[in-house]
């Protein structure tokens, strides 16, 4: 180092924003702490800035609640590289005039998850199909906003979608599901629970469909029955993973061929007719060896 440069001191501010600070500094740092170093000063509050505008993760789920809605647009109002988006705990605050704005600039999403937020209407999601085509996940959980007409119009625009959750989407029959099922054939992931709405027309459908899925819930579809259980062990070699618990028309006839392709099943298998006439004379199941 020189004489000149032995005189100087030198201050964090002074690193590079975008070579040093940004990726090497605050990318390392909870999305919480970093938002509290805007209050610190102005350079501060740029140089966040500057690391905001280049986020391509946003979660919220961690600050939710204690973001005002003002903020919210203010952190993101610069940022168009956005590819995922985390609004869980947002519920208490977030509508369509806060979110409309970051989906219409944020073309590249590929992960959105909006489950919980029930002060927004169908046209985020409409929003959502319009400018983020090459979506892969969409969290949809206890959104009864989400109507027939808008899923039509996510399944119309992202047919490479990979995994979305419907969980409590009340709103959706059978004709939408089967919709999804046809145009998001790449599906691999899908939640359709707590929705009685549910038949085996859309279980059925998602099978034929959707040949490569892994994961499905149905848990409390109550309309659901063996039928389309037998069609999901048939077209869906891949499933690892089936959730029906309160599905009381699904039974055991159907589900013991998924279970001796080690499928994951979130309800036990029956016990053997042994244990259970032995627990009834005697209050308990001991311990038998069957094989004996």
């Amino acid at each position: 180092m020189d004489e000149e440069g032995r005189g100087q001191t030198w201050h964090l501010l002074d690193l590079p924003w975008e070579d040093v600070l940004v990726p090497h500094i605050l990318s390392c740092l909870p999305l919480q702490h970093v938002v509290r170093l805007r209050r610190v000063s102005k350079q501060f509050h740029g140089l966040v800035q500057v690391y905001l505008a280049n986020c391509r993760t946003f979660n919220f789920s961690a600050i939710g609640p204690s973001v005002p809605k003002e903020a919210f647009c203010e952190m993101l109002k610069d940022n168009k590289v956005l590819q995922n988006l985390s609004l869980q705990n947002c519920s208490d605050w977030v509508t369509d005039k806060e979110l409309l704005p970051v989906i219409g600039q944020n073309q590249h999403l590929q992960r959105v998850e909006m489950s919980g937020c029930a002060s927004l209407t169908r046209h985020s999601l409409v929003a959502v199909s319009l400018s983020c085509t090459h979506l892969q996940h969409l969290g949809l959980a206890h959104c009864e906003w989400v109507d027939c007409l808008s899923l039509r119009s996510l399944a119309d625009h992202c047919g490479g979608l990979r995994s979305i959750d419907l969980t409590a989407c009340r709103q959706l029959k059978d004709d939408a599901i089967c919709y999804l099922a046809k145009k998001c054939s790449a599906l691999k992931s899908l939640s359709l629970a707590v929705n009685a709405n549910i038949t085996d027309e859309s279980v059925e459908e998602v099978a034929k469909n959707c040949r490569g899925l892994e994961q499905l819930d149905l848990t409390g579809c109550l309309r659901v029955r063996n039928q389309s259980i037998r069609t999901l062990a048939e077209y869906c070699p891949k499933l690892q993973s089936l959730r029906v618990n309160h599905c009381h028309n699904v039974t055991e006839s159907s589900l013991d061929p998924l279970r001796k392709r080690d499928v994951t099943i979130d309800v036990e298998p029956p016990l053997p007719r042994a244990l259970v006439l032995l627990q009834d004379m005697l209050g308990f199941a001991p311990f038998i060896n069957l094989q004996i």
